[in-house]
């Protein structure tokens, strides 16, 4: 056991970042592909605002998901990413999933909250203890 734990304090911080930052940068780049589509679902979430403030929003979302999601993975400014990430969480959760507030798919949005506040849990773990030995951010210290 002793030797699991050694392996997973000097590897399990790359994976774990490794498996939360491939849902942001995923779904980044699936966001460009698809940027007119993405608009046209944050609109129905958001039909009040203007189309020109869904879109710099959608700008941002990318730039979130993909820039932060490159920064957790490879370990650098791990800890300013992860909570750019954690409070971009916060809206993002509440707006596109409220599952206290649908009818059809009340089991699905339920199941994307969970997830999305798992995934909060990992950006906190981050935020606390850093990216991990085997970091762009632990090389500098080195």
């Amino acid at each position: 056991m002793k030797n699991a734990c050694k392996w997973a304090q000097q590897y399990g911080p790359l994976i774990g970042r490794l498996l939360l930052a491939n849902l942001f940068i995923v779904s980044g780049f699936k966001k460009i592909g698809g940027f007119a589509g993405t608009v046209g679902y944050m609109a129905a979430k958001m039909p009040s605002l203007d189309p020109n403030l869904i879109k710099l929003m959608l700008v941002v979302t990318i730039a979130v998901e993909l820039g932060g999601g490159l920064m957790v993975l490879i370990g650098w400014q791990a800890r300013w990413a992860a909570t750019a990430i954690f409070l971009f969480l916060i809206p993002t959760t509440l707006i596109f999933h409220p599952f206290w507030a649908v009818a059809a798919g009340k089991q699905m949005e339920m199941i994307q909250f969970m997830k999305n506040l798992c995934i909060m849990g990992g950006m906190l773990y981050v935020m606390a203890f850093g990216a991990g030995p085997l970091s762009v951010d632990n090389r500098k210290r080195a």
